[in-house]
């Protein structure tokens, strides 16, 4: 058995639960592939939401697992400033940052043959002006330091006209300087402890590293951090084991695969097919890059590599692509003319359909036609041809890169054990979730019951109040109507609201085949 401690980004389902949903862990007991035992700190050690999670006892956790493991997949992030969002809010100095990293070396002396994988994200600077995430600044100035890092990045590149150069003057002198003071000294901590991390990368403390872009732009504060971090990376000469490249909810899922992966000397061959002729060059929503660049370090990531040649393949990639501009998923009921036929989903479903029937290739379905749900359109024609849940992986949820990581690691994980029960059920998972919450549920309560309850999107009634109980009924009925058919039936056992808000759902959701 291959025991492998994680350290999860944050305590949200996707980061928490989902690699220990594909191993076949709904509690914290041993898989049921029986060859992997994945553990994890409690939730109690977790953060929630803003407030950081224990991380003086998360180390002490890591310090015991590390015992007997085989392998840890570690996010940085946790480990210094206790998850993802505390990231963004920490007041932690350089020198604190650098003491806590230097605790990684204990890990080796207790088993020097472990095998470490970490990921240490990018900062991201999100476009709009919401506190949600952000520092409380960020409510009514965020969309200005967005648009003040963007501009100051072209006129650094020397891409800047006059009348940009001047919209960085009036920002220059509109934000309050002790506002600018507070977020860019956060950043260039992290940027800092970014780069401290890929010591331990040449030192061969960690194996391997992920930097992920969270919500990444071409221009701004997160690409100059990027540019500032990729330069460290080259001039290490760690390009082979360190990638960067857009993504973080998922990147728990990838790593798991990779290590699986290496545990077993496999690599799988990947062959992609894409719904759209331009959808590889269309750069998606909240990332910095066109697709294909993309797709070519989630596969990488996860342990395979892209293959030309369909007859060769281990997994063929079915990428459902976006059209310019790219929609978000909740709009789909207005779709636009360019995407009605600059795709060809009819092609797209009979050659997937071909290949997991007739040339009994195992299939990955990447749906990332819209941000942030799955295409209703596609899982019509899914269910139609009865293929749901003859799939090797499927996803559709959020970024592009969210979705990508999370379905091409199910396919590594179908490749290695086949179709368990824990893989059917995450398939029955990412239908409810990606599908009928993201796509429809979400939107339609959002617009028709919180006003009603005097709620809204960002505040609810709670993690297990009347909203989950509203969620849980219209899920249910989308169920029935969408995704139950013939000898399948999907079961909803628990459904919560993670972070007391809108943007994501807990669920457990059961397959159940029927004879």
């Amino acid at each position: 058995m291959y025991k492998i401690a994680y350290i999860p980004l944050d305590e949200r389902p996707c980061n928490y639960d989902f690699p220990s949903l594909l191993t076949g862990v709904k509690g914290t007991g041993p898989s049921a592939h029986e060859e992997v035992k994945l553990v994890r700190p409690s939730l109690n050690l977790m953060g929630d939401k803003k407030v950081p999670g224990n991380t003086e006892k998360i180390w002490e956790w890591l310090y015991e697992e590390v015992v007997d493991a085989d392998g840890l997949i570690l996010s940085l992030d946790t480990l210094l400033y206790g998850g993802i969002i505390p990231s963004r809010l920490h007041h932690l100095t350089l020198d604190e940052c650098r003491n806590a990293l230097a605790r990684l070396s204990r890990i080796k002396e207790i088993n020097p043959s472990v095998k470490i994988y970490a990921f240490n994200l990018i900062m991201r600077c999100p476009k709009y002006s919401s506190s949600d995430e952000e520092p409380d600044y960020y409510e009514d100035w965020g969309s200005e330091i967005f648009h003040y890092g963007k501009l100051h990045h072209l006129i650094s590149a020397k891409l800047a006209s006059e009348e940009e150069k001047n919209q960085y003057e009036n920002l220059d002198q509109q934000l309050p300087k002790e506002i600018v003071k507070d977020y860019l000294s956060r950043r260039n901590i992290n940027v800092e402890v970014n780069k401290l991390a890929l010591e331990y990368v040449s030192n061969g403390m960690i194996d391997f590293m992920i930097i992920p872009q969270d919500d990444s732009a071409p221009y701004g504060w997160t690409a100059i951090d990027q540019q500032e971090v990729r330069g460290a990376i080259a001039a290490q000469h760690l390009e082979l084991d360190v990638y960067m490249y857009p993504g973080a909810d998922e990147v728990g899922c990838t790593l798991l695969a990779r290590m699986l992966n290496s545990f077993k000397g496999m690599r799988p061959l990947v062959y992609p097919v894409f719904s759209s002729t331009h959808g590889p060059s269309v750069t998606p929503l909240y990332e910095d890059r066109p697709l294909m660049e993309t797709l070519k370090y989630q596969i990488l990531a996860a342990g395979g590599l892209m293959t030309s040649n369909l007859a060769e393949a281990d997994i063929a990639l079915f990428v459902n692509s976006p059209v310019e501009p790219m929609m978000e998923a909740a709009y789909q009921d207005q779709l636009s003319t360019k995407y009605q036929v600059n795709r060809n989903l009819i092609d797209f479903a009979e050659q997937l359909e071909y290949t997991v029937k007739v040339r009994n290739i195992p299939c990955v379905v990447g749906d990332v036609a819209f941000a942030n749900g799955a295409d209703l359109g596609l899982l019509k024609l899914l269910k139609r041809k009865n293929l749901l849940f003859s799939l090797a992986g499927y996803a559709g949820w959020n970024t592009s890169s969210n979705t990508l990581g999370t379905c091409i690691a199910q396919g590594m994980l179908h490749n290695i054990y086949g179709s368990t029960q824990a893989h059917t059920d995450f398939l029955a998972l990412r239908y409810v979730e990606d599908a009928g919450y993201c796509s429809v549920v979400r939107k339609n309560i959002t617009n028709n019951v919180l006003p009603e309850l005097g709620y809204d999107y960002f505040l609810v009634d709670g993690k297990n109040g009347k909203i989950s109980e509203i969620v849980k009924e219209q899920l249910t009925e989308f169920i029935k109507e969408h995704l139950n058919y013939e000898e399948n039936v999907l079961l909803i056992n628990e459904c919560y609201m993670p972070w007391n808000r809108m943007f994501e759902i807990g669920l457990d959701v059961e397959h159940i085949k029927q004879d």
